[in-house]
């Protein structure tokens, strides 16, 4: 089949929808789809062999596209509408694989392609309109209906997590809603990461990681305070891998202010092929996230090193975290500072539920099973082949 796949995103960026839209496009590509990818102007250019790879051209003003709404988004999602009508006008698809918002686009274009459409949920866009504007009432009532309908006029939901599969099966049929979870990706052999995280630890001091960008949803202030609520004698060293140059020299403020920036090391970003490296360092992997229903991408890498977790218990971790699993905590900072002091002292429990969620990651969340669900869905897109013509063949005069 011939497919448009529109991704509202810079591409590549090493973030969590760029990597997962990376990963269907290779996948689909290697099943012998053929891939037309839409993306915004900014991003990496990468080498994927049979990729054709269409950049909208640059909006005025519309430079650094930051994550989550914002009206540099909404600018770059106009151009990018008008490029996809020229791309369906042009050619001729079978498929429209939307990623967020970019279903929309794809259901007006409807009356111009005879593609079905796939309608890439990576969350719920209601819930996040309704976070950042929540006296905006009119405003999170249309985003709900809007998002209604999208999910109702798809041929397909591929819902990034079972909390997203339920909100989309109360708009939609059950049948047309498969859960597509992010990807594990399984340490690699060899190769050394850019630093010896144990450089930045006080002798014999455990060493917990953060990985991620420093936005508010992620919680990282709980982490923050929960440094602050334990003595500096018992405290690990707390190692953060993201977040941009603004939101690091906010937090190194913060964390100078409480007292605490002797044990909080801010590395900034490093690079996605060196994460497994950096993770098998740690003794902890904290995700201290306080809301939302889609599990972060990283949580599915953090189970796959093998180390122990340290996440708070909402929907978006149990998801794919139980107690056998990860330590899950109430997202206060208080319970994440027992939580970082009871895997501190106890090797033991690190060490099984380190492993018991490497066991899960290998079974559940390889790219082996990404690969599987993704081609199983676009096995059920495919059109039924032809039934042949049955009939009474006279004999020829």
């Amino acid at each position: 089949m011939r497919i448009l796949f529109i991704a509202p995103q810079p591409f590549f960026a090493e973030r969590g929808t760029p990597i997962a839209v990376k990963l269907a496009v290779e996948a689909l590509i290697s099943f012998g789809h053929e891939v037309d990818l839409l993306t915004y102007h900014e991003g990496t250019d990468v080498d994927i062999t049979g990729l054709r790879h269409y950049r909208i051209s640059a909006p005025p003003g519309a430079r650094a596209v930051p994550i989550g709404f914002s009206a540099k988004k909404l600018i770059c999602d106009l151009w990018l509408a008008r490029a996809a009508f020229r791309l369906v006008r042009a050619n001729r698809y079978d498929v429209i694989h939307a990623v967020e918002e970019a279903v929309f686009i794809a259901l007006l274009l409807r009356p111009f392609t005879k593609a079905r459409i796939v309608y890439d949920a990576d969350s719920i866009m209601s819930d996040q309109i309704a976070q950042k504007w929540p006296r905006a009432r009119p405003v999170n009532a249309m985003a709900r209906a809007a998002e209604a309908w999208a999910f109702r006029r798809s041929d397909m939901v591929l819902a990034v997590c079972p909390a997203i599969a339920r909100h989309a099966e109360e708009h939609t049929m059950e049948t047309k809603v498969r859960v597509l979870p992010d990807v594990a990706f399984a340490p690699e052999a060899g190769g050394t990461p850019a630093e010896d995280l144990r450089q930045y630890a006080r002798r014999d001091q455990p060493l917990a990681l953060y990985v991620g960008n420093l936005e508010s949803y992620q919680g990282f202030d709980l982490l923050l305070e929960a440094q602050a609520h334990i003595d500096s004698s018992q405290r690990c060293t707390l190692i953060v891998i993201g977040g941009t140059d603004a939101s690091i020299a906010a937090y190194r403020a913060k964390a100078s202010s409480a007292g605490i920036d002797r044990d909080i090391v801010f590395l900034g970003t490093r690079p996605l092929k060196q994460l497994q490296q950096y993770l098998a360092q740690a003794d902890i992997l904290c995700s201290p996230r306080r809301d939302g229903v889609n599990t972060p991408m990283k949580i599915y890498s953090y189970m796959a090193s093998g180390k122990a977790i340290l996440a708070t218990d909402i929907e978006s971790h149990r998801q794919v975290l139980d107690a056998d699993t990860a330590l899950l905590v109430t997202p206060t900072a208080e319970a994440m500072a027992k939580g970082l002091e009871t895997l501190r002292t106890h090797g033991a429990l690190r060490a099984m539920l380190g492993q018991a969620a490497a066991v899960r990651a290998k079974t559940e969340f390889s790219l082996e099973a990404f690969e599987g669900r993704i081609k199983e869905a676009y096995r059920l897109l495919a059109p039924a082949p032809a039934k042949p013509q049955l009939g009474l063949q006279l004999p020829a005069a």
